[in-house]
């Protein structure tokens, strides 16, 4: 017999192997990988593993396989603030410029009293589909690529702080270790300005982004929060932007506040992405009360 927790816990291995089935199937009657989309038009990786910038997802899909082909990427991402410092890694597959599926993992840990033995880690699968727009050929309109997506987030159990008996989100405050963020996004690029503006919104009930749960004391519903990229084109290699994501605030041992940043991303060809980042994500918890600011690298292969 299966008890209530080990279902929850199947559910998310259940979806990912249907979706690396599903992958698998496509791929095998797709060509090789044929890397037909213009440099950097593919993004780099988001701090949830999927395609855009560092800190939100644009209507972009990975990699730079064309209509008739497919990419594949992994990346590894770390970010570093006076107290705490967060780790991602993952892999991502981009079908038929269509379709993007992601598997990504986070882990949160503390350096500074009384968090310093403090571990957090949280998976995320993402699905993301372009529904409307190119972002290339529709130079001469206004009309923007959209994209929707799904991220399902599972957040594991609290380590560090066993002599306090925390061992889940839960005694935080958060109403769930489980969680869904929904979005629409939509990016224009203007080739003619090397400028390129993503908007993107998303329905969330995550604490900092799922890794301390989902809901809280203050606030248990669904939220729309905005969230914007703007990136200069320096070269054909080299892009400049900044972001803005705004986040909700539902637990009281935590005051929540935006995120921000400021970045700099590197492609030198198809295979290979370098972004660093500057940035702020505001009060993490009461605990340790002052801005969180600091270094966002990130480094992205594939093809």
């Amino acid at each position: 017999m299966l008890n209530k927790r080990t279902t929850l816990n199947v559910g998310p291995a259940l979806i990912v192997a249907c979706m690396l089935a599903s992958a698998g199937a496509h791929a095998q009657d797709l060509p090789m990988p044929d890397q037909g989309r213009l440099l950097a038009t593919g993004g780099v990786k988001q701090i949830e593993g999927a395609g855009g910038g560092g800190l939100t997802p644009w209507a972009t899909i990975t990699g730079y396989g064309s209509e008739d082909s497919y990419g594949v990427n992994a990346h590894i991402t770390q970010v570093s603030t006076q107290d705490y410092r967060l780790r991602t890694a993952g892999i991502a597959i981009g079908i038929a410029d269509r379709l993007e599926m992601s598997l990504s993992t986070q882990q949160f840990t503390g350096s500074q009293a009384p968090l310093d033995k403090l571990e957090l880690n949280q998976d995320i699968l993402g699905i993301k589909l372009r529904i409307a727009g190119d972002l290339v050929s529709d130079q001469d309109s206004w009309q923007p690529q959209v994209a929707v997506g799904v991220m399902f987030k599972r957040n594991q159990a609290v380590k560090g702080l066993g002599a306090l008996g925390i061992t889940s989100v839960r005694q935080l405050g958060a109403m769930d270790e489980h969680g869904i963020d929904y979005y629409v996004s939509a990016t224009k690029l203007d080739l003619d300005h090397s400028l390129l503006l993503n908007a993107t919104l998303r329905m969330t009930k995550a604490n900092q982004m799922g890794l301390l749960g989902f809901g809280g004391d203050k606030g248990n519903q669904y939220q729309l929060q905005p969230e914007i990229s703007l990136a200069y084109l320096l070269s054909r290699k080299l892009v400049a932007g900044v972001e803005y994501r705004s986040k909700p605030h539902n637990l009281g041992v935590d005051k929540e506040k935006a995120y921000y940043d400021a970045f700099l991303a590197w492609f030198p060809n198809k295979q290979f992405s370098l972004t660093l980042a500057y940035v702020n994500l505001g009060d993490i918890t009461i605990f340790n009360p002052k801005t969180q600011r600091g270094w966002y690298l990130s480094l992205q292969v594939g093809n």
